[in-house]
């Protein structure tokens, strides 16, 4: 398309959403301050946002709220949104479903779309032996499967995590988790048989081999490595703070879990389509897992998650062992399979390493110019990119102060930013990947604008 056909076609979309946000304000929906008011009546306290604002419409990387407020999204519904809200793609391919039927329960008459989702990751899922897929809905439900799955296949109990991991709020996966506050406090004891290995951090000056060590000194101390069905790993950190686990880290643990018969599990939950540039961030270590869970961005803003793995190891469970009531709903397979192809046919993969180029460079020119030595790190793969902040560069002491600051700024002017990290001083990027260049330069000088405006208040 042409770039001034493609300018018009913007224009015509931006009018058409301020005519929608105006006739939703003129209709006198409830104002973001009247919704503030009754979510804290109806809403438990423990269910937190991150900004007050309320959203009414939404449109690839841009939300407007109820009081026509807009905003640049650089969250993305939490790493959800990798091609934005409301593809067209995938709204049609949602759409499509509804007209068909929207549950039936696979466990009692089953679908063609599961099949077919079924089909296409495990065809996307790296290494050569036939895999197999279980859909289920969150991203904590396919780390809960995955663990028994290994337990199922291997007849052992432990699981082993790492320091800074998140997988999910429920019982077992929290146990997992490798972050007290805000997940784990005061809700404990958690499930047995679930161990903690060091992860290689530059700011505590935890090497590779150190990590590798403490893994070892773990099989001597507390978990037997005969009783281990798994270890579960993030690529990249997510809660912890867009940490890549080294490569070397990787290719290291599955050797180990070679030696010792434990599986590997990569939680792709928020790494995985396309956010690191590749399908899935394991990817770049040239590491095949035993088994992947993924959720988030796989159906492009519809509720859907899975487990992908080996199929003779998928198969350990007995029939009706595995399941869900609303698992692999057919909507959301739908939308998944239009959200796949759209990242496919769009050049997403490609698109996210250029951006995550693109990202780190301007993060680099922004800390030098606006935070001399506040930039403690910018770090990720491909688009999954994080910034970290700190006092000063000789101490290196994380600054949450200042990271709360620029978010803060950042949506006052027109920006949606999240926090991420073990002391909560990382900005994270999920801005979705369809953004165009305009939208991210805007984003990037609100940001600056915000870096900026959060260093002479402090």
């Amino acid at each position: 398309m042409p770039k001034t056909a493609k300018k018009t076609k913007a224009k015509a979309t931006r009018e058409t959403v301020k005519k929608i946000v105006s006739n939703a304000v003129a209709a006198a929906d409830p104002s973001n301050a009247q919704l503030v008011a009754r979510r804290e009546a109806a809403v438990p306290r423990g269910v937190a946002s991150a900004a007050p604002v309320y959203a009414k419409y939404a449109e690839n990387a841009e939300l407007w709220d109820v009081d026509g407020n807009r905003y640049i999204d650089f969250v993305g519904g939490i790493g959800v949104l990798n091609t934005g809200h409301r593809h067209p793609r995938v709204v049609a391919a949602a759409k499509a479903q509804e007209d068909n039927y929207t549950h039936t329960s696979f466990q009692v008459v089953p679908y063609a779309p599961y099949i077919d989702l079924a089909e296409k990751l495990n065809a996307l899922a790296p290494g050569d032996a036939p895999k197999k897929t279980l859909l289920v809905t969150t991203g904590a439900e396919a780390v809960e499967n995955a663990v028994k799955i290994a337990r199922a296949a291997t007849g052992r109990p432990g699981v082993i995590a790492f320091t800074g991991g998140y997988h999910g709020r429920t019982l077992l996966t929290l146990g997992m988790t490798g972050k007290v506050s805000p997940y784990k406090k005061d809700v404990g004891p958690f499930p047995a048989d679930v161990f903690r290995a060091p992860f290689p951090s530059k700011r505590d000056g935890i090497t590779v081999d150190d990590a590798i060590i403490g893994l070892k000194n773990l099989f001597l101390t507390d978990a037997q490595p005969s009783r281990v069905a798994c270890m579960i790993i993030e690529p990249v950190l997510g809660e912890g703070g867009y940490e890549p686990v080294p490569f070397e880290m990787m290719q290291q643990l599955r050797q180990i879990c070679d030696e010792h018969g434990i599986l590997l599990i990569a939680d792709e939950v928020q790494a995985g389509f396309g956010r690191t540039g590749t399908w899935f961030a394991v990817e770049h270590s040239g590491v095949v897992p035993d088994l992947i869970t993924v959720a988030k961005s796989m159906a492009g803003g519809y509720p859907l998650a899975g487990v992908i793995g080996r199929a003779d190891i998928m198969d350990a469970m007995e029939p009706g062992g595995l399941g869900g009531t609303y698992g692999g709903n057919p909507i959301a397979c739908a939308a998944a399979l239009a959200a796949i192809e759209t990242i496919e046919e769009e050049g997403l993969l490609a698109r996210s390493t250029a951006l995550g180029e693109t990202l780190k460079a301007r993060f680099a020119e922004i800390g030098a110019r606006s935070a001399p030595y506040r930039f403690w790190d910018i770090r990720g793969l491909g688009a999954m990119i994080a910034v970290e902040f700190v006092t000063d560069f000789e101490t290196g002491a994380p600054d949450a102060a200042l990271t709360k600051r620029v978010i803060a700024h950042a949506l006052q002017r027109g920006l949606l930013l999240l926090s991420c990290g073990m002391h909560g001083n990382a900005v994270r990027v999920m801005v979705p990947l369809t953004a165009s260049d305009a939208i991210i330069e805007e984003g990037l000088a609100i940001f600056e604008a915000s870096v900026q405006a959060a260093i002479a208040e402090g």
